[in-house]
């Protein structure tokens, strides 16, 4: 059975914190704020991770009311999402993710960022799609308050029953559908 899920998250932009967006350290005078690294690419992913197999959100299995976890890594915390797919016997196929940010220039870090998510969650760097786009000086991301990711994951559910449901009249069972 195959799923997918979708992420969403944002943070705002504060001096004296280091800019990190897929696991990469980014130059710049501003880096993000939060509990963890606050890594909104690797957070929207885990978000969507966790959404196509019906875990809940970041929120629920990281809480920033956690202190053990202060600090966390998001390349961790996606390792672990990995962990709990893989316990719930599903795997990743497949990831898309959009940064929203006005600046920095996003695209030169694009390929290291893929190659480190791909291993956190096990799956080869084709499989990740990561772009950039600013927010055309509009809201609090065009005004460079803070940085957003959205990302859409692809899940494969394996070693469970495959069966199709039982048909009637060569329909599926299940709520009818307009002919």
């Amino acid at each position: 059975m195959i799923r997918c899920g979708i992420g969403y998250d944002v943070h705002r932009l504060a001096t004296g914190r280091k800019l990190i967006l897929g696991g990469v350290e980014i130059a710049h005078s501003c880096g993000l704020k939060g509990h963890s690294d606050a890594d909104v690419l690797s957070h929207a992913i885990a978000d969507a991770l966790l959404g196509a197999i019906g875990a809940g959100d970041i929120g629920q299995h990281f809480p920033n009311t956690d202190e053990s976890i202060r600090g966390m890594s998001s390349i961790e915390i996606l390792r672990d999402v990995n962990a709990l797919l893989t316990k719930n016997k599903a795997r990743a196929i497949n990831v898309d993710a959009t940064i929203l940010a006005e600046a920095p220039k996003i695209a030169p870090h694009i390929p290291a960022m893929r190659k480190i998510i791909a291993q956190a969650i096990s799956l080869d760097e084709s499989r990740i799609g990561i772009k950039a786009t600013t927010n055309e000086g509009l809201g609090a991301i065009g005004r460079s308050e803070g940085i957003a990711a959205m990302a859409i994951a692809t899940v494969e559910m394996v070693g469970r029953d495959r069966r199709v449901r039982p048909k009637t009249n060569g329909r599926p069972s299940g709520p009818s559908l307009p002919s």
